[in-house]
């Protein structure tokens, strides 16, 4: 029977589809409340990423169009994000060499390589790679970001140019430019004040829009002053629809661009999919991942065309959604449209916002994401989980984001590795009043059977520890305390087994055998007896060589030997 394809229609039609009329009124609410949020963060986090303001604007509207068709999350806000902000200077800013209209082009075409790299991982199915970022890597690299994205902020607090570099490098900058009177100090006062009103409105018991009436008052205050006495200022906004310069991009950018764009990529996914499953959680739905992997490689791709760069799901923007009452995702489409609005029909008002006011608002952004519980909790629980986490803090906040974020993948993988290689192994015996067989070194009131070691290994058996293994069940023979007949294995831990460690596994019965001692398993699954088969030594291990439970090949061992 021929196999029939069906067409899904995308989430967010669906939604439209079932869309109850009492939840409109919720939206356009939600939908306000998140516009006023949207267009300082996303004209600041643009200026961070050494773009122009506008371009965090079309960051902003496009990603939540896109997302409202084929996102799987009914309410997740897409659109620009400090975590990604270093990394997107890292990978333009050095090709761009200080033209403004090519760094507009090489982050379009970022964040479209981005966005091919994701919807090819969502056929690929390949939703399962933010395993590779653990807990510990996540803590370490957000908490090296904020660290990032704060020096990158402090010298336009100062009205200092921002150069970009190290934080290292920008606070040297900074302390020069203040050595030599560079600094502007009323751009350190609208930027302080900023700062203040945002972190007061936080600490009200009431909801109060920080960010937005930091900026209102901001604007308020340079129009009363004159623009040319509150130091750098955003400038006005550029008339008609984008046009970013694509064609001034050149195969060896894109080459150059091909390795960021995949770590980007990581990130952003794993940020966006993250928040996308804490919010199926609370509203009891399920998220496909290599769903959310599509819309979100969608969402880029369709901000690179527009002048835009790269977006993932936001952490402090999706907040500001749910707590005004959004339900689906109408809520950012009514904040893309005012935001559209704002542009069509404000677009001089940023001719009169101070720079160092929009460094404010990346600094508290920036702050919030800094976890220094998880980090206290780590030193007290893992050693190993502490050092993973400061070595990808510090390779973040002073080798680079994706270098950074590279090692500590690699050191993950590395302390995996090491703990398969030397695993817990342990011999087991009985206990008395306890039924079954235990840990021989925390019962040492237990008790062996007579001339039977049952040996336990808790790892799967690959050419790394097959040595180890081997050499564990040399120590418990010699080490037992009469002559040895059986060694029982109990092999319910063992849930691989590869040709390197098999061969290790034949020396071993074969050096057993020559002592005159049987090797036997128990528990042991039915995938691995499979590969024993397709290795070709079932010969040598046959059906009495295995037994269902640790108990059953007790019971038979003491049987063939007259045990009581």
């Amino acid at each position: 029977m021929p196999r029939r394809w069906t067409l899904k229609a995308p989430p967010g039609l669906r939604i439209v589809l079932d869309y109850r009329r009492a939840w409109l009124p919720a939206d356009l609410a939600a939908g306000a409340a998140l516009s006023a949020a949207l267009i300082p963060a996303g004209m600041a986090y643009a200026e961070a990423a050494g773009l122009p303001a506008v371009s965090g604007l079309y960051a902003s509207v496009v990603p939540l169009l896109v997302y409202a068709v084929f996102g799987p999350s009914r309410v997740l806000i897409v659109g620009p994000d400090s975590s990604l902000v270093p990394m997107i200077a890292a990978a333009v800013l050095p090709l761009a060499a200080g033209s403004p209209g090519h760094a507009v082009a090489l982050a379009g075409v970022l964040s479209m390589l981005i966005g091919l790299i994701l919807v090819a991982g969502r056929f690929l199915r390949l939703g399962f790679v933010t395993g590779l970022l653990s807990k510990p890597i996540r803590v370490g690299y957000l908490n090296g970001i904020a660290l990032v994205v704060i020096a990158s902020q402090v010298p336009r607090l100062f009205g200092l140019p921002a150069d970009g570099g190290s934080p290292a490098d920008a606070v040297a900058a900074t302390a020069r430019g203040l050595a030599q009177g560079a600094a502007h100090p009323v751009a350190l006062l609208f930027g302080a004040g900023s700062i203040a009103v945002i972190l007061a409105c936080r600490a009200l018991p009431w909801k109060v829009p920080g960010m937005l009436l930091a900026v209102l008052a901001a604007l308020a205050a340079t129009a009363a002053v004159g623009p040319d006495a509150v130091g750098p200022v955003v400038g006005a906004l550029p008339p008609g629809p984008p046009a970013p310069e694509l064609g001034s991009v050149r195969a060896s950018d894109v080459l150059a661009l091909l390795g960021p764009a995949a770590g980007i990529a990581l990130i952003a996914f794993a940020d966006t999919s993250v928040l996308s499953k804490s919010l199926a959680r609370r509203d009891g739905i399920h998220v496909d991942g290599n769903q959310e992997m599509g819309a979100l490689g969608l969402a880029n791709a369709a901000c690179g065309l527009v002048g835009g760069f790269p977006v993932s799901g936001s952490a402090s923007r999706t907040p500001v959604a749910l707590q005004a009452g959004a339900r689906t995702p109408v809520s950012g489409l009514t904040a893309a449209a005012l935001v559209v609005l704002f542009m069509v029909a404000a677009p001089g008002v940023t001719a009169y916002l101070p720079s160092s006011t929009l460094a404010a608002v990346v600094i508290v952004a920036a702050a919030s994401i800094i976890d220094v519980r998880t980090l206290v909790r780590l030193v007290r629980m893992s050693r190993t989980e502490t050092a993973l986490l400061l070595a990808t803090f510090l390779g973040v906040a002073f080798v680079g984001v994706l270098e950074g974020v590279v090692v500590a993948i690699a050191l993950s993988l590395m302390v995996f590795v090491l703990r398969a290689w030397d695993p817990y192994r342990t011999e087991l015996g009985s206990v008395r009043g306890r039924p079954g067989y235990h840990d021989l070194s925390r019962h040492p009131e237990g008790s062996r059977v007579p001339g039977l070691v049952i040996a336990r290994f808790d790892a799967p058996l690959f050419f790394a520890n097959g040595a180890v293994f081997a050499e564990h069940i040399r120590n418990l023979v010699a080490q037992a305390p009469g002559p040895v007949r059986w060694v029982l294995v109990a092999s319910e831990a063992i849930t691989d087994l590869d040709t390197t460690a098999l061969d290790d596994l034949v020396e071993l019965d074969d050096e057993l055998a020559r002592q005159g001692i049987s090797l036997v398993f128990a528990e042991m699954k039915g995938p691995i007896k499979d590969r024993l088969l397709r290795f070709g030594v079932s010969g040598r291990f046959g059906p009495d060589h295995f037994y269902p439970t640790v108990h059953s090949a007790v019971r038979a061992y003491r049987r063939r030997f007259g045990l009581p």
